[in-house]
């Protein structure tokens, strides 16, 4: 007789629950970080300074071109004007 092999219900039940710990645990370590983007222009610019994506120079330039351009608002970093989101040398459509 196999009595002594037959797992019951509550078994079944402990096995499942440890089965989703496990499971839990695998995908907290293995789940990539969400981290906020930054929505402020001069701390996007920073930050591709701080890893090496653009020179010094190009920050200033960048900074500069911020501080004298009175379409982006200081809280949001986004523009009023919808021709700003042209491509350099294209013109912007309004249908």
């Amino acid at each position: 007789m196999m009595a002594g092999w037959v797992m019951g219900t509550e078994a079944w039940i402990w096995m499942g629950a440890w089965a989703l710990v496990m499971v839990l645990v695998v995908w907290l370590l293995v789940r990539e970080p969400r981290h906020e983007a930054p929505r402020d222009p001069a701390a996007i610019l920073r930050a591709r300074y701080a890893r090496g994506e653009i020179t010094e120079e190009e920050l200033l330039r960048a900074m500069a071109a911020l501080d004298a351009d009175p379409s982006i608002t200081p809280t949001t970093g986004t523009r009023h004007n919808a021709a700003h989101h042209t491509r350099h040398g294209q013109e912007a459509r309004h249908d």
